[in-house]
């Protein structure tokens, strides 16, 4: 992909649930690309029904040409109506916020909430981009990614979200090890300030992780019993979302997830 197509498309990641319009001149400001080349690549996006201005607002809005998108997306791979099922299963059980997530380039797209039903929780944005660096569903994405999708992952700047994210390419690499041993990774206040969260990977038909199941807790409240209920709520919520989306989990994988069951 040429940069300059790159660089339009990424423009799309600014735009989310709590943040559905933008100024032309904070765009230029946050993808660090001139104004003027920004206003032709709006422009351009605005053509093709991927973007749409506001009147005289000059702001902009993700356009009709995304829904119709996601719309055909969704009919010929529905996905978002059983993830959430498995969400809203995981966050009744286990009392804490649950979210999916699926690779979208070189981060992940949260695709699903499940939202605890308390005062003290964490909470999520629909449409959310997530890094992969720093938070446990990218983490355990990475750790069953392919050798060339980590490379690309962790050859950008990796960002310090909170005091505690790594972002030493090798440290990351000796976690990514460490959570290809145990099938989930966890993430204490890396991406977020007290925010604890654990994840398991969803496969895809060949085998490659299409994107994560995780439960997101306060920090605080986390405890080994805990801890332990939501690992074996998400391995076993992982594998009927594998399963019922076609996908196949890898050998070692499976052979982990058989040990979770045995308790």
């Amino acid at each position: 992909m040429s940069t300059t197509v790159a660089k339009a498309l990424s423009l799309l990641d600014h735009f989310s649930e709590s943040e559905p319009e933008i100024g032309l001149s904070e765009l230029a400001r946050r993808s660090g690309v001139d104004k003027a080349t920004v206003h032709r690549m709006l422009g351009v996006m605005c053509d093709y029904g991927l973007l749409e201005k506001r009147g005289d607002a000059r702001l902009y809005r993700l356009g009709a040409g995304v829904l119709r998108l996601a719309r055909v997306r969704e009919t010929a791979f529905p996905v978002s109506s059983v993830f959430q099922q498995s969400l809203d299963s995981l966050s009744a059980e286990i009392g804490e916020t649950a979210h999916a997530s699926l690779v979208s380039g070189r981060a992940l797209a949260t695709i699903g909430i499940s939202e605890a039903n308390r005062g003290s929780r964490v909470s999520l944005v629909a449409g959310e981009m997530l890094p992969m660096h720093s938070t446990a569903s990218g983490l355990v994405v990475l750790a069953y990614a392919r050798p060339d999708f980590v490379d690309r992952a962790l050859s950008e700047p990796l960002a310090a979200r909170t005091s505690r994210t790594i972002t030493d390419p090798n440290i990351l690499r000796a976690r990514l090890q460490q959570v290809q041993l145990t099938g989930y990774a966890e993430s204490d206040q890396t991406n977020e300030d007290d925010v604890y969260g654990i994840a398991v990977p969803v496969f895809d038909n060949n085998g490659d992780p299409a994107g994560a199941i995780a439960v997101a807790t306060p920090a605080h409240r986390m405890t080994n019993d805990l801890r332990q209920q939501i690992i074996t709520a998400l391995f076993e919520q992982a594998e009927k979302l594998t399963f019922s989306t076609g996908g196949r989990a890898p050998g070692s994988f499976a052979a982990l997830a058989a040990k979770v069951r045995q308790g």
